[in-house]
């Protein structure tokens, strides 16, 4: 997956208001254009939340046909990237109760985590083991957090979303969101 975040994505001014607008108005090439721009960051952030390349995958395009479908229902062009960015972290839930709810019934459910498909594909092993072990580290204070400190720490530092935006993906009030992103930030220092 190519990483077109940091040289298609504009800081959200004008330019992608007119690429979200033509898309509200049915444009799919604008749409085509947006998710270029959006791509990486929400496989991103899939696959910060649930560790397997190929349901990452998956998720990030259901979270752009459920956008498409109902990006004319958008009430204001400038909320586009924290509506795209809530749509994904409620398709993430959604996975987690899927996977609950078929592993209730005995259903074989995978773990996930991608080790196999890392396997040999870093010619340098040392980076691909201190990067293991970092991300396992990492993971491993988000598990230390409640819910809503560990959502807010990783929409700010891993998804790079501002406090506003925040706001809007968690529909939490941005005082809500800053109380939590500051007792989060205590203890990882």
């Amino acid at each position: 997956m190519q990483d077109n975040d940091h040289c298609h994505t504009p800081t959200g001014g004008a330019e992608l208001t007119v690429v979200v607008l033509s898309a509200m108005e049915g444009d799919r090439k604008a749409f085509e254009e947006l998710i270029v721009m959006f791509q990486s960051g929400i496989y991103r952030m899939a696959y910060a939340r649930i560790q397997s390349r190929s349901d990452a995958e998956d998720l990030v395009q259901d979270v752009f046909l459920k956008a498409y479908r109902n990006i004319s229902s958008l009430k204001s062009a400038d909320v586009f990237k924290a509506w795209l960015y809530r749509i994904a972290a409620n398709s993430v839930k959604d996975y987690y109760r899927k996977r609950k709810f078929m592993s209730l019934f005995g259903f074989g459910v995978q773990e996930s985590g991608d080790d196999c498909e890392y396997a040999g594909s870093d010619p340098d092993g040392y980076d691909h083991l201190a990067s293991k072990q970092f991300w396992g580290r990492f993971n491993a204070f988000l598990q230390g957090l409640p819910q809503q400190q560990r959502e807010v720490f990783r929409l700010r530092f891993l998804d790079h979303l501002n406090i506003a935006e925040i706001s809007l993906v968690l529909g939490r009030s941005e005082s809500a969101v800053k109380t939590h992103l500051y007792r989060a930030i205590e203890k990882f220092k």
